[in-house]
């Protein structure tokens, strides 16, 4: 049974959640404050994480970037005033998987709910898979990837850096460079990025993706800032070099 965080203030918003969630087959626990999650969260593990973005005690933003600074990579689905760009946009930037406006249409929220369980269910699958023998779920593509000193493994989230020392990418970070194993020395834009990986449109301004590279050049370059593999190409995107 999936666990569900909800964090909600409006009561009949939380209560009418809590028992179409339950009635799905779903383990919930709602909570009113956003500081109260805080807490908690750092206690407890959850499969999902439901958000309501003005919240009493820390909002949703706080909430999403607090759990991503901590290496949390549990499923966010933030729940928006309106589907407003700068909204979103926020949101993803602070760490959101998927987002809906309020209103919303329930059967539209729990098709959301089941997508990302999905696939929190297949990356896990997929770890105990490989221990035995990631918001991305089973993207094709190539198992691993190496070059230079560097390595990743898609199945684990596992990666070798290039100095040698071993990271766990985010799923979104290993959505990117499987994009770039599937297109080498091609040049990527990040509009493609947006959609391919954030589910966005390509036409959203923001420095979601700038800040993804920045983070990946520090794991896979030697030097992060005269990079060899993770290449800019100025107004257009960028460009993989294994």
């Amino acid at each position: 049974m999936s666990k569900i965080l909800l964090v909600e203030d409006e009561e009949h918003i939380a209560q009418g959640l809590r028992f179409n969630l339950q009635n799905q087959g779903f383990e919930v626990e709602v909570l009113d404050k956003g500081d109260k999650a805080l807490e908690l969260l750092g206690k407890q593990r959850f499969d999902l994480i439901i958000l309501d973005v003005m919240l009493p005690g820390a909002d949703g933003m706080e909430i999403a970037r607090n759990r991503r600074r901590q290496g949390d990579w549990t499923p966010i689905l933030m729940l928006t005033a309106r589907d407003d760009a700068k909204d979103v946009i926020a949101g993803i930037e602070a760490g959101a998987d998927d987002y809906l406006a309020k209103p919303f249409d329930l059967e539209e929220l729990l098709a959301r709910v089941k997508g990302l369980l999905r696939r929190q269910v297949w990356m896990r699958s997929s770890r105990a898979e490989k221990t035995t023998s990631s918001d991305t779920g089973p993207i094709e593509g190539p198992e691993t990837l190496s070059f230079g000193d560097c390595k990743v493994d898609f199945k684990t989230l596992r990666a070798t850096g290039a100095t040698g020392q071993d990271s766990e990418l985010s799923p979104k970070e290993a959505a990117i460079m499987r994009i770039f194993a599937q297109h080498p020395d091609e040049v990527i834009s990040r509009g493609r990025l947006l959609e391919e990986v954030w589910g966005l449109k390509s036409t959203l301004q923001t420095r979601t993706v700038d800040n993804f590279i920045v983070r990946l050049r520090k794991i896979f370059e030697k030097r992060p800032d005269n990079p060899r593999h993770i290449l800019s190409v100025r107004g257009a995107g960028y460009r993989f070099k294994p």
